[in-house]
C-alpha cells in the first residue's frame, strides 16, 4: 500500500514537473527614460500589474526607468531587436522609422493639452498610426500627453528676434530644432544627464522642456527666467514590439490596448495638474514669467523651415488644425 502511495506521488510528481513549461510566465520588459517619481513611470508600473491581473497572471511585466536599458535611440531601435517588448517613447523618435507621424512635433501644431488629447482621437492620429504601423510592425496603443514645452533662460526675451544669439540646450530632434533655430538662436545637443550642470556653469544660458521637467529636474535653481514659449505640446507614445504583438491573442491585444489607454489616462491627469500649479511656484521661486506673441513665433518659423524638409506632409498638419478640443472630428 505504501509502496502504490509513493509510486502514485512520484507519478504526480512527474507530472507537474512536465507541465511547469506550459504554466510558466512570460517576461516582458518595458522601457523608458524617465525618473521612478514621474506619473510615466508610476503609471506603467500599474499597466504592467493590470495587465497581468487581467491575463491571469500569463505575463510578468518588469519596467525598467531612467534609461536602464539605453537611451530613447537604444529603446526604439530595441523594439526590433528584441532587446525590448514595450517602450514609450515620443512620435519625434518613431519619426525616424516613419517620417510623417512626426508631424505633431513641428512647432505650434497643437494650441493646447486639450487640442491634442482631441487629436488621439480622431482619424488623422489612427492613420498616422497605422502608418509607423505597416512601416515597421510595431503597435502603438496609447498617447499620454507629457506637457507643454517652455524656455528657461537667464537672458530676458519675449519676442522670437531677441532668441538670437541666445546659448539654448535642446535635444538633437529635427522638430526640437526647428523654433530656437528659426529665431537665430545658437543649439547645442547636451545630453539630458548633463543640463543641470551646464545650466549652472554657463556652456549654455537656456533650455526648453515642460514645467513638470523644469521642477523635476531642478533647471528653475539655475536659471533667472521662464518663457511660456509653448512651442511644442509634447506627448508619449506606448508601443509594443512587433514580435510580442505577435505572441498576445487577440482578447490579450485588447487587454493590452485598454490598459495602456488607462494609465495614458491616468498620467495625463496628473501631468496636467501638476502643470496648473507651477507657474505660481516658479514665481514664488523668484523666476520672472513672460508670455510671447505666439502668431510671431509662428511666422517666424513658417519663414525657415517648411514641412517637405523633415518629410512631414502639410496636408496632415491642415488635419490637426482641423481637429477642434473636446472633439474627435
Amino acid at each position: 500500500m505504501l509502496r502504490r502511495s509513493f509510486t502514485a506521488l512520484a507519478a504526480l510528481a512527474a507530472a507537474s514537473v512536465l507541465a511547469a513549461p506550459a504554466m510558466a510566465q512570460t517576461k516582458l520588459k518595458w522601457a523608458h527614460v524617465y525618473e521612478t517619481s514621474e506619473a510615466f513611470h508610476t503609471e506603467s508600473v500599474w499597466a504592467a500589474q493590470e495587465f497581468a491581473k487581467r491575463t491571469n497572471n500569463k505575463y510578468q511585466i518588469e519596467v525598467f526607468p531612467a534609461s536602464q536599458l539605453g537611451k530613447e535611440t537604444d529603446i526604439n531601435q530595441g523594439l526590433s531587436l528584441g532587446s525590448v517588448d514595450i517602450i514609450i517613447s515620443g512620435s519625434s523618435f518613431a519619426a525616424r522609422s516613419f517620417a510623417p507621424i512626426g508631424v505633431t512635433y513641428y512647432p505650434f501644431t497643437f494650441r493646447d493639452a486639450d487640442h491634442l488629447l482631441a487629436y488621439t482621437k480622431s482619424d488623422i492620429y489612427r492613420e498616422l498610426n497605422k502608418g509607423y504601423e505597416d512601416r515597421t510592425g510595431h503597435v502603438i496603443t496609447a498617447t499620454t500627453y507629457y506637457g507643454v514645452r517652455h524656455t528657461t533662460s537667464n537672458r530676458a526675451f519675449k519676442t522670437c528676434a531677441e532668441m538670437r544669439g541666445l546659448k539654448i540646450r535642446v535635444p538633437d530632434v529635427p522638430a526640437y530644432l526647428a523654433m530656437p533655430r528659426s529665431c537665430g538662436a545658437n543649439t547645442t545637443p547636451i545630453a539630458f544627464a548633463e543640463v543641470y550642470l551646464a545650466l549652472q556653469n554657463g556652456t549654455v544660458e537656456a533650455q526648453e522642456n515642460p514645467l513638470t521637467t523644469i521642477e523635476a529636474k531642478k533647471f528653475y535653481e539655475v536659471q533667472k527666467h521662464i518663457i511660456l514659449t509653448g512651442h511644442i505640446v509634447d506627448h508619449l507614445n506606448t508601443i509594443v514590439a512587433k514580435g510580442t504583438w505577435a505572441k498576445f491573442t487577440d482578447e490579450e491585444k485588447r487587454i493590452f490596448t485598454e490598459v495602456s489607454q488607462e494609465a495614458a489616462a491616468r498620467a495625463t491627469r496628473l501631468i496636467k495638474a501638476d502643470e496648473a500649479k507651477l507657474v505660481q511656484f516658479f514665481k514664488d521661486k523668484g523666476l520672472t514669467v513672460s508670455e510671447i506673441d505666439r502668431k510671431e513665433y509662428m511666422d517666424a518659423v513658417a519663414k525657415a523651415v517648411t514641412f517637405e524638409q523633415f518629410g512631414y506632409r502639410k496636408a496632415d498638419w491642415d488635419r490637426i488644425q482641423a481637429v477642434k478640443s473636446g472633439s474627435g472630428s
